[in-house]
């Protein structure tokens, strides 16, 4: 029998504990003796068939019922339950073809309970286990140090070297001091798979896999085609975090997450009724408004356009979502020049964006690759671009060039609030009458006295309080069994969830005897596919 809990998820990757019957919980990701933690690995048979294989071949080797590991395979109907291990024989072997890595990947995540371990036997490495770790496997065995030990090869993150350097102070771990390979081996794959424990607390997983993967074409192609399944990839992806998104390779363009937020500011943000934009430069500093550069920027435009931040990899951010993630959270290299490929992205944003919301005048108030890109898209999509400056766009002229651009333009109303609830809920509501107090970021939302929203300020995002739920239309509702909750709700109490929700999005909870608010612990799907586990954090109560 085994019990398998999950403490936090990154995308894909997770952090629990494996607890097996007459064994001491292992904490995962782990490497350990499966051969103990499972004995029936030692008499498994019809096991070992070749991921490629065809239905018809692999049909012909039914494994045993009722064992754990459970073994799963691309061509069988999957027969593992809730908290179960499985195990995907021979995946070392699938590195070798990355579109079918993923293709493979994806159709057994799709038909395997979520909240089941996942074991790769014979694969895990010091190289490798971050990418692993990264594609929703668990946990590991020493089989495949253990062969490079037998080979004469040094493993470390970087690749694998002749065993003649164990005494050249690449590492002082027990095993190098002792002189022992094997041991050496053993103890860089833990010690991989603890740093990749960090990360995935941390939320910081992909930053770890763009750099570990650098030396490994096939990794490289492996991330990228896992970015290129957006649908896939953006279901399981937090949507938010409190930590920095570091985008500092051109994989980071194609993180779900900077998908994702550019395509809700086009299919879901809703503007300001402003028809003057002014496209302006992005700070190093976030939330942009705390900037030297944008408080002139804010001055100078005064309340009279919409104001537009072109940035990189985001493409564009209205003012109203800079303090949302990933705009209030991202950080870049800052070099002054941006590359073909991303003047290309960016341009395709800013084009989709005018497309779908016109503006009578709009002012380029831009230098170097954001003005680039700025004459890319205006190209595109066949508007006319003002300009106010070309270079040093927080200077004095270029600032008095502003605001002569903007002369005898009247001054619209400031409706943050309106646009957050566009971009997060998908709502188009009518925010008339509330008001704003604090001070930002640090802001609350009321009516007639009545506290309707707050932001986070560790994500940026809206917390709706139930009087603020009242304005939004249906959507982002968790509706649940026929019980008052006491505490946070598990996966067995949902009843049904919105499409729409993600892990960390703020959700209305919905009962016959109770209303609820709170922020989502897992992605719609998870909610009603897990048989454990939390699947909302509340934070306010109401009977009904």
């Amino acid at each position: 029998m085994t019990r398998v809990s999950f403490k936090k998820r990154d995308g894909l990757a997770r952090t629990g504990v494996l607890e097996t019957e007459g064994m001491p919980p292992v904490r995962l990701p782990a490497a350990a003796d499966c051969t103990e933690l499972f004995p029936a690995l030692a008499t498994l048979v019809r096991t070992n068939i070749p991921l490629c294989a065809p239905a018809a071949i692999v049909r012909q080797f039914p494994s045993e019922e009722g064992i754990q590991p459970v073994p799963i395979h691309p061509q069988l109907d999957n027969r593992a339950r809730s908290g179960d291990c499985v195990m995907v024989a021979g995946w070392h072997t699938a590195m070798a073809n990355p579109r079918t890595y993923v293709d493979w990947l994806i159709g057994l995540k799709e038909k395997t309970p979520v909240d089941t371990a996942w074991y790769a036997p014979a694969s895990a490495l010091p190289s490798n286990a971050a990418i692993l770790c990264y594609s929703g496997f668990d946990l590991f065995d020493y089989k495949a140090v253990d062969l490079k030990s037998a080979q004469g090869r040094f493993c470390t993150p970087e690749g694998d070297f002749p065993k003649d350097v164990l005494g050249n102070g690449i590492c002082s771990c027990p095993g190098c001091t002792a002189g022992n390979l094997l041991e050496h081996n053993r103890h860089a794959l833990r010690q991989e798979l603890a740093l990749v424990t960090r990360f995935i607390t941390q939320g910081q997983l992909r930053d770890l896999v763009e750099s570990r993967c650098r030396l490994d074409a096939a990794q490289v192609a492996v991330m990228r085609h896992l970015d290129r399944n957006y649908a896939f990839m953006e279901r399981v992806q937090p949507i938010a975090r409190t930590g920095v998104m570091r985008a500092n390779s051109g994989e980071s363009m194609q993180r779900a997450e900077v998908q994702r937020f550019a395509n809700r500011v086009i299919e879901r943000y809703v503007p300001p009724k402003i028809d003057v934009a002014v496209l302006l430069p992005c700070s190093a500093r976030k939330p942009y408004s705390l900037s030297q550069s944008h408080r002139k920027f804010q001055q100078a435009v005064g309340g009279r356009a919409h104001e537009l931040i072109v940035t990189s990899p985001l493409g564009l951010v209205p003012r109203e979502l800079e303090t949302i993630y990933p705009a209030g959270h991202y950080d870049v290299p800052v070099t002054g020049y941006w590359d073909a490929e991303e003047c290309t992205v960016i341009a395709d944003i800013i084009a989709r964006y005018f497309r779908k919301h016109p503006y009578r005048r709009i002012i380029a108030h831009l230098e170097g690759g954001a003005l680039k890109v700025a004459r890319m898209a205006a190209e595109q999509c066949g508007i006319t671009l003002e300009y106010s400056c070309t270079e040093h766009p927080a200077g004095t002229i270029a600032l008095n060039a502003l605001d002569a651009a903007l002369a005898g333009e009247r001054k619209g109303k400031d409706d943050r609030l309106h646009g957050m609830i566009s971009y997060q809920f998908n709502s188009d509501v009518d925010t008339k009458g509330t008001t704003l107090r604090g001070h930002f970021p640090e802001v609350f939302y009321s009516r007639n006295n009545v506290q309707l929203f707050s932001i986070d300020t560790g994500t940026g995002m809206l917390r709706p309080t139930l009087d603020g739920w009242k304005i939004i239309p249906d959507g982002y509702q968790v509706h649940i069994d026929d019980f008052i909750p006491e505490g946070d709700i598990l996966t067995p109490g949902v009843v049904s969830a919105d499409p729409a929700i993600r892990d960390g999005d703020e959700v209305l909870v919905v009962g016959a005897r109770a209303l609820g608010t709170g922020r989502a612990a897992l992605p719609a799907d998870e909610m009603q596919r897990s048989r454990r586990g939390v699947a909302v954090h509340v934070r306010k109560i109401k009977r009904v």
